[in-house]
């Protein structure tokens, strides 16, 4: 089969377009025909160890694990023997090991049988960014029905699916992007659309019962302003590579800890687990209609490092899939 692999850091051009041998998956894996797999920014910071807390996991010097990719889309080739609801045939999404490659195994636990009514590429662009949208609402934010949400960063992969899950939760949403993106935003749900090139969000007197913040651009102090009483702040922000990220990251965190012991607002932050149930969930959301992935682009197997590249950048409206 032909995969994507890397075995050094680096930039896209690590990645390797290369023929490996079919996986074979254990007892409680699938080998999946991938039909498609998302891009997130996860995949870039494994390719290049940055953080490099990263190279805890993935390997000190070079990776652990030449495989490359995570959210996965495609059909049961083979069920390993203790696999229970799956079977051979079935039209899945959800993680995995190596999503850049023809065939891939993933644990029964991290997959969901893909409505009927979505496609394979739209089902691969759900489940990282979709499972941190609806982990950092539901389960961080208790997000209620008339609440009020404001989700920074509505455009980009977890803030478009946010976006979409707060109004299924029956809240009212405000979204927060950039001018060019104003109108996606609208159409997505988003009952107000702040343009944070011409309004400071922080200063606009309004307050706001969960905020999902997908950009980390302002300080805890700075959100302070514009949550309500038992406000809660949920952060999924990018993580941008170096060591001056990661001590912003530490004093936010300390900040916004020391908010949450001392006063009734909270500051959380969130690392989405792929579960079945969760993923089950979202595949209800999607038949329902009441979710639709945004795509930005696809590319083909070959160009994934192209692919990486263009997420890199930062502008992403929505996701970018790897058509396979």
């Amino acid at each position: 089969m032909r995969a994507i692999v890397y075995r050094e850091y680096g930039p896209p051009e690590v990645l390797k377009l290369e023929e490996m041998e079919k996986p074979k998956p254990a007892d409680s894996e699938v080998l999946i025909r991938v039909r498609a797999a998302g891009v997130n920014p996860l995949d870039w910071h494994f390719m290049r160890g940055l953080p490099y807390l990263v190279r805890i996991i993935a390997g000190l010097r070079k990776p652990k694990d030449i495989r490359f990719g995570v959210d996965v889309a495609g059909e049961v080739e083979v069920v390993g023997s203790t696999v229970e609801e799956l079977k051979v045939g079935d039209a899945v999404f959800g993680t995995c090991r190596g999503a850049f490659a023809e065939f891939a195994c993933a644990a029964e636990s991290k997959l969901a049988r893909k409505p009927e009514n979505v496609s394979f590429e739209e089902a691969a662009a759900v489940p990282i960014a979709a499972l941190t949208a609806l982990q950092s609402l539901r389960d961080k934010g208790q997000i209620r029905a008339g609440q009020k949400v404001m989700i920074n960063g509505a455009a980009g992969g977890v803030g478009t699916f946010g976006v979409q899950i707060a109004k299924s939760f029956g809240a009212e949403v405000t979204g927060v992007c950039s001018t060019k993106n104003v109108e996606m935003v609208r159409s997505i749900g988003a009952d107000r659309v702040f343009d944070y090139t011409r309004e400071d969000l922080t200063k606009s007197g309004e307050r706001w019962d969960v905020i999902l913040d997908c950009v980390s651009n302002h300080s805890p102090g700075e959100y302070t302003r514009c949550m309500s009483k038992e406000g809660r702040y949920v952060r999924a922000g990018r993580v941008d590579g170096g060591g001056r990220w990661m001590m912003g990251a530490m004093k936010d965190g300390l900040v916004g800890s020391a908010a949450s012991m001392l006063g009734s607002r909270k500051f959380l932050s969130i690392f989405a687990r792929a579960n079945q149930k969760d993923l089950e969930t979202l595949g209800e959301l999607l038949k329902a209609e009441k979710v639709k992935p945004v795509i930005d682009r696809c590319y083909g197997l070959q160009e994934v490092p192209e692919a990486i590249r263009y997420v890199e950048q930062l502008h992403v409206r929505g996701k970018v899939v790897v058509r396979i």
